[in-house]
């Protein structure tokens, strides 16, 4: 688990889909741009900043891989720059 991030559930889906989801619901309700950001090659591990924030201190989803037989992907919430609460239920929505 990212340092400063809460659990906020695992998903079926591989990590880049999940991110890609993230990072789409975002956009859509913000109307800006949202950056993601790779931590490991090929999508295996992505943040995804909340609008407005930037790298590499921001608030920003932290998507994994679960490493779990029951789970592909771990998704946790790292709040920095204060960002709120329905920005974590973006993220389920996305598990």
């Amino acid at each position: 688990m990212p340092s400063g991030a809460q659990s906020v559930g695992t998903s079926q889906q591989p990590p880049a889909t999940v991110a890609q989801c993230i990072a789409q619901k975002w956009a859509d309700k913000s109307q800006q741009q949202v950056v993601s950001q790779s931590v490991l090659a090929n999508g295996q591990a992505v943040d995804v900043y909340v609008p407005g924030q930037q790298p590499p201190n921001g608030a920003a989803a932290t998507v994994r891989p679960a490493w779990s037989a029951s789970a592909k992907t771990w998704v946790g919430f790292r709040s920095g720059g204060g960002a709120g609460g329905d920005a974590t239920s973006d993220i389920s929505a996305c598990l």
